[in-house]
């Protein structure tokens, strides 16, 4: 199955406006309520037996139920006939809002992230199911909302069925993303001839094992003058007042702005990236680490995690290229000539191979282990250097 996502900026009325903050309103209070109910019956089984808490705690039955989410999806079934509010909102809506819940405590066990928060403001909302023949000429039908103008910036896919559509409210406005499917199944994309190892350094932003150092522009600092300067007027305003809205609304307008920049220069290097070559080989990295690292204001401005794992992936796929992680062990200690390992500090921004005498810059040194690492993994090793000697 292939899936897509397109995305669309919403002209919405004033009515349909007022109804979306209405439903991001009852999703945010369900959220809560059904993370307060999972917190409580926790926090009620914390003391042993025999004693009683310091903390001041709800008491639950040792009997009751786990509140999953079957439990709070039938609860709130019957929360709808005593609460009118919660009525108004589409059922398929708040049920989504409770999976949303579900699947954070599933990720907080499985990948250990941290415990789930209350929202002070829900974003978006989705609606899982779509109507039939929903899709119009720079219009879209929605449960509960009914037909809403769009800016079709690009036509919908042929061949595609529109599966799921999320409301996202940001800085500029209300935006619509529609989630295509289709039942076609697509082979992987074979192995080519040339081939591509992508270092992400520090230097630069990548280094590529033709030996270009790409650097990243300054997406934040560039923009971190005027931020200052309004977090400075921000400090000065009084909380909540309508000149503090309007100033944080200039800074969240900032942000989207350097987001948006970011992840247009990302799509840009990936085709260019994919221009020249048949597979491209990147280093399977926790990027997550990185951001709490030495280099983390360099990897959070650059973006480095959204563009190996997230969009590279997606534009090789979509331009038949093909696309593999191999193990970042020593890839900046081995030499890419004759495999030995030389040890060096992070200052070292130079690869000098004592068995061999090679030299060259260390991020391209690193790009060309890492190609060389996949062409071992995808058996071409032999097949490329017969290549690079004639």
């Amino acid at each position: 199955m292939i899936t897509l996502t397109y995305q669309y900026k919403l002209n919405q009325t004033q009515q349909q406006e007022i109804e979306i903050n209405h439903i991001l309103d009852v999703c945010k209070s369900v959220y809560n309520y059904a993370l307060r109910e999972r917190k409580d019956w926790s926090s009620a089984r914390k003391s042993p037996i025999n004693s009683c808490s310091i903390v001041s705690e709800y008491i639950i039955p040792a009997d009751a139920p786990y509140p999953n989410y079957n439990h709070q999806a039938k609860n709130l079934t019957i929360a709808k006939k005593i609460h009118p509010k919660l009525k108004s909102v589409n059922a398929q809506v708040l049920q989504q809002t409770l999976k949303i819940l579900d699947r954070a405590f599933s990720d907080m066990k499985s990948q250990g992230k941290g415990y789930p928060r209350f929202k002070k403001k829900l974003r978006s909302f989705v609606f899982p199911a779509m109507l039939k023949n929903c899709l119009g000429n720079n219009r879209v039908k929605l449960p509960q909302l009914g037909w809403i103008k769009i800016r079709q910036s690009r036509p919908y896919p042929d061949g595609f069925q529109a599966k799921q559509a999320r409301i996202v409210k940001k800085a500029s406005g209300y935006y619509l993303m529609i989630i295509f499917t289709s039942s076609e199944l697509l082979p992987d994309n074979p192995v080519g001839k040339k081939s591509l190892g992508i270092d992400a350094g520090i230097e630069s932003f990548v280094a590529t094992s033709t030996g270009k150092l790409i650097k990243s522009p300054k997406f934040l600092f560039s923009q971190l003058r005027e931020l200052k300067l309004l977090q400075r007027r921000l400090n000065k305003k009084k909380k909540g007042s309508n000149n503090w809205l309007k100033l944080q609304k200039k800074i969240a307008k900032i942000h989207e702005k350097i987001a948006n920049t970011r992840r247009d220069w990302h799509f840009k290097l990936a085709h260019e990236l994919c221009d020249n070559t048949d597979n491209i080989f990147v280093e399977d990295i926790n990027f997550n680490s990185w951001s709490r690292g030495i280099v983390r204001k360099q990897s959070n401005d650059s973006g480095i995690g959204q563009f190996i794992n997230e969009i590279l992936p997606y534009i090789c796929w979509k331009r038949g290229k093909y696309y593999g992680k191999v193990d970042k062990n020593y890839t900046s200690q081995e030499c890419p000539k004759c495999g030995q390992i030389e040890k060096k500090k992070l200052s070292d921004r130079k690869h000098n191979c004592s068995n061999c005498g090679y030299e060259i810059n260390r991020d391209i040194a690193a790009a060309k282990v890492i190609r060389n690492r996949g062409l071992i993994a995808v058996g071409h090793a032999v097949k490329e250097k017969l290549v690079e000697m004639v």
